[in-house]
């Protein structure tokens, strides 16, 4: 089988199925992107590199979808390469949103396509209008709705799509689910597994499971993950737990969601604004996967807040290490934590129930035990690697061969909360 994969990044979502398939020979799998970091064996990597940004003076509205066109051109021209050269895939997928597979079907009309879509754009009941400081403006609204062109040009060209949760499935419009089905990346529960004897070395530290640590991580410190109602959190919990260290791991920037205003960052805000012991506050930056690994397995709660958005990889693998996610009560994160079943659920915005949740299972962990189990029984039972990958190989043989247009089935006990 041919198989292409496209991504702005590399190796992002598509990694392990490309390894997967990269690994047998009778397979020829071809990355194309622009991410020039990492390599796979048995996976040929094409670079594509853009040529210009944005135009200013292009409509505000139009910025998304001509960021796009842009990516789809220099990846057309990789495309075009490899045509040229010979290879012809049985089929793509493309992740949709940035662009990279807008013209697949320009290049090989009878190619098969798949769609990996994790967002479309709405302007109520989704991540743009949570947070109260942020209101929209009617401006904003349409720049949303605009943003979501490339994506419905993408899921016009697939043969079918895919969304790693229903959650993320759920924000198309109705008339479009039925055109994209739910499967997840997975997570590698053998890496990513229990170990009591694990231990982490911070600013000169040594730090074990039978320590007293509260652990965050993610990619920025922003308020898209809840941050600022994180670090308020832990400024009282330091008070109340004077043997409690807190371990933040990420970069001090914003991922997803608005910067302030006057070029403070929020990690800058939150110490100016809040009475920390330094001693016993952490920022590692970011970490490589076995240093990360081992702050989830020390862990005695892990806070993981959004808004309703795109769920992490972060809240997964911690409950597949046994962990015991503080989560906010919002729909991705509804969809996989049960409170009290499989971990804990607060108010997004609520300062004492963060305080409340994480004082307890600071103070009985005997009590979480039976809720750690249970998390990470949730991960293999539903987002296990290894049944993810076959799955995943299953649907491209069958796109690749033809078979009419349909979804693949949800994951297993699937719940939206």
């Amino acid at each position: 089988m041919r198989v292409l994969f496209m991504h702005n990044n590399f190796p992002a979502q598509f990694r392990n199925i490309a390894g997967r398939l990269g690994q047998n020979p009778e397979n020829e799998v071809v990355y194309v992107t622009a991410g020039q970091s990492w390599e796979i064996p048995g996976v040929k990597k094409v670079l594509y590199k853009t040529e210009r940004g944005v135009s200013p003076n292009t409509h505000p509205f139009g910025r998304a979808f001509e960021r796009a066109a842009i990516t789809g051109e220099a990846a057309y021209g990789a495309m075009r390469s490899l045509r040229d050269d010979g290879f012809v895939p049985d089929v793509v997928m493309a992740h949709s949103g940035w662009g990279p597979g807008l013209f697949v079907k320009d290049v090989w009309p009878q190619t098969k396509l798949i769609g990996y879509f994790e967002w479309y754009y709405n302007s109520q009941n989704a991540d743009a209008d949570f947070l109260p400081d942020e209101p929209l403006t009617e401006a904003g609204i349409m720049r949303l709705r605009s943003k979501n062109a490339p994506i419905l040009m993408d899921l016009a060209a697939s043969e079918i799509g895919v969304s790693p949760t229903e959650w993320q499935r759920n924000q198309f419009p109705p008339a479009l689910r039925p055109r994209v089905g739910v499967l997840h990346d997975g997570v590698d529960t053998r890496f990513f597994s229990p170990d009591p004897e694990a231990y982490v070395e911070v600013d000169g530290l040594k730090l074990t499971a039978a320590d007293q640590v509260v652990t965050y991580v993610a990619r920025g410190m922003e308020q898209y993950r809840g941050f600022p109602q994180f670090m308020r959190a832990a400024s009282e919990l330091q008070k109340l737990y004077p043997k409690m260290h807190v371990v933040i791991v990420g970069q001090d920037r914003v991922a997803y969601g608005r910067t302030l205003p006057d070029g403070q960052t929020f990690k800058q805000k939150m110490l100016a604004e809040l009475d920390f012991d330094m001693d016993r506050l952490h920022f590692t930056g970011l970490l490589p996967y076995g240093e990360y690994l081992k702050v989830i397995r020390i862990s005695s709660a892990h806070v993981y807040l959004t808004v309703p958005f795109v769920l992490s990889w972060s809240m997964l693998e911690t409950m597949s290490v046994g962990g015991l996610v503080v989560g906010s009560r919002t729909p991705p994160v509804q969809e996989v934590i049960r409170d009290r079943e499989n971990g804990l659920l607060v108010d997004f915005f609520s300062r004492d129930e963060l305080v409340s949740a994480v004082g307890e299972a600071l103070e009985h962990p005997e009590r979480m035990t039976e809720i750690r189990r249970n998390a990470r029984r949730t991960i293999v039972e539903r987002y296990e690697l290894g049944n993810i990958l076959v799955r995943q190989e299953n649907l491209l043989r069958a796109v690749a061969r033809g078979l009419p247009r349909q979804t693949p089935p949800a994951s297993p006990d699937a719940r939206t909360g």
